[in-house]
């Protein structure tokens, strides 16, 4: 089984954005919403950028 560990950081890192909305959502704190959010939104786009790079260099099947 090969991981490719800086995926799995930033699966962990999404999941925890997402925690973070639902935390602050909870504590009704907007700027934490749209901080989580725009991690979020950074982490994913960093995440599916990699991964296409990635791919067109031939390091991923």
């Amino acid at each position: 089984m090969n991981i490719k560990w800086n995926f799995l950081l930033l699966a962990f890192l999404a999941a925890a954005s997402m925690a973070g909305i639902g935390i602050s959502v909870g504590e009704r704190s907007l700027i934490g919403i749209i901080i989580c959010i725009l991690a979020l939104i950074g982490i994913m786009g960093y995440g599916f950028a990699t991964k296409k790079k990635m791919r067109e260099q031939g390091k991923l099947k």
